[in-house]
């Protein structure tokens, strides 16, 4: 199924994704505020309270927000599923994912493990709504069953192994399990990271990349193999906790050498489709994608420096880096360049069925290039300014500064779209109220 086929009666209302999209970014303004608020000591570690508070906001806050905004929107057209009662949905996923991340978040980054307490079922209860939502549609109801919404299933699968071992170590942090807090927050970041995002993100691109960024399509052989692959392997590697030494270091080293060496191919392989498109044409989601397969390349090559290296896996910048290359480097990358397509489709697909033919904005003009590049421009300084922060950690207070301007523009952008469909529907409540003429 293809963009084009949507219509205007399975598509939900633009104010359900719109809500995530617009709240989203203040998760990102949130993170750098908190990054320059900490300063040099949030870097000492990855398992600092300040550390664990910002993460969150970039992983629960931005990605977490935008995703479930997006599923809402997408399931419509790459599953032929509209989401039943959408607007219904969309509040009762919403409201408590806001609520929820930040009681956490806070919680976190204060050690304050009270709010940690009043996160946790708000939570629990936004993604049980979301998850029940989105696996129906994608089981039940779809109408369509290909590689792109296997790979989703699977992500879906992954993300409710996320949340249960994230609601396991929320017992643990504040007491009320004693269970070992290490294993399980390697297994939660695994699944989250690997399983949510990285499947998600390859069964996206499955069918956008070759459609919006007019590449060849992918081998017929990767679609077929690589998710349920990357999948098989990070269950595979769960296991590891299970088994006796010397067995369980050969199976975490077997399976993370897996792990790596499969976002490998996938990032070189689009990559590479990349380079060979069409029509070669200036197009900032294409810059977007490509700095975020980059660094998801350069996040797995670093990957398995330390699997062979003790020297580099023990560094304090190993851990960081991974971290940046792999949150701020590819997911926010990938994200940011989809989100920009995205909203500036569904201001062109909501207004074109309103207004005469001819008179609804054209999708460039919603965001244009020159617009969004200055958003591209921020973000592609604040990569290297976080891995140098992780190396030097007095340079956090440049990190946080050129996050904190990439997440003012980018919401400045955001407001600019809703800004020219809202200012559109007033003019068309404003004529069909006006009488005509005898």
């Amino acid at each position: 199924m293809t963009i084009p086929s949507l219509s205007l009666e399975q598509a939900p209302p633009i104010s359900v994704p719109f809500r995530f999209f617009l709240s989203a970014p203040i998760f990102l303004l949130l993170a750098a505020l908190a990054l320059l608020a900490a300063g040099p000591d949030a870097l000492l570690s990855r398992w600092t309270p300040e550390m664990l508070g910002i993460t969150h906001l970039l992983t629960l806050g931005y990605m977490g927000m935008i995703m479930c905004g997006a599923m809402l929107q997408l399931l419509p057209v790459l599953a032929g599923t509209p989401v039943p009662n959408p607007r219904g949905v969309a509040w009762a996923i919403h409201l408590p994912l806001v609520a929820g991340t930040a009681l956490l978040c806070i919680g976190l980054y204060a050690s304050a493990m009270k709010l940690i307490t009043l996160a946790v079922p708000l939570l629990a209860f936004a993604f049980a709504v979301f998850l029940a939502t989105s696996i129906y549609s994608l089981t039940v109801k779809s109408k369509a069953h290909n590689v792109t919404t296997r790979a989703m299933l699977m992500a879906h699968i992954a993300l409710v192994f996320t949340i249960v071992l994230g609601l396991l170590l929320a017992a643990a942090i504040t007491g009320l399990l004693d269970l070992p807090m290490l294993e399980l927050a390697a297994l939660h970041v695994g699944w989250g990271l690997l399983g949510w995002t990285a499947l998600l993100v390859m069964g996206v691109a499955y069918q956008v990349v070759p459609m919006f960024q007019l590449t060849p399509p992918y081998p017929k052989t990767l679609i077929r193999w690589l998710a349920g692959t990357l999948f098989a392997i990070l269950a595979l590697w769960s296991c590891h906790l299970l088994l006796p030494q010397p067995a369980s270091s050969i199976l975490a080293f077997v399976s993370e050498f897996g792990l790596a060496a499969s976002i490998s191919v996938f990032s070189a392989i689009t990559l590479q489709m990349q380079y060979k498109r069409r029509r070669k044409v200036p197009d900032i989601t294409l810059d977007f994608w490509r700095i975020g397969l980059i660094c998801l390349l350069v996040a797995s090559l670093l990957w398995l420096a330390g699997l062979v290296s003790s020297t580099v896996a023990e560094s304090t910048f190993y851990a960081l880096a991974l971290g940046i290359l792999f949150i701020a480097g590819f997911a926010l990358s990938v994200i940011h360049g989809m989100l920009y397509k995205i909203v500036s489709f569904l201001v062109w697909f909501h207004l074109q069925g309103k207004l005469p033919i001819g008179k609804a904005p054209n999708m460039k003009d919603v965001v244009p290039d020159r617009v969004a590049r200055r958003h591209w421009y921020a973000h592609i300084a604040t990569l290297p300014t976080l891995l140098a922060s992780a190396l030097w950690p007095v340079l956090s207070y440049v990190a946080g500064a050129a996050l904190l301007l990439s997440a003012g523009v980018l919401l400045a952008n955001l407001y600019r779209a809703i800004g020219i469909y809202q200012r559109a529907m007033a003019k068309i409540a404003q004529q069909s109220s006006e009488p005509t003429s005898p």
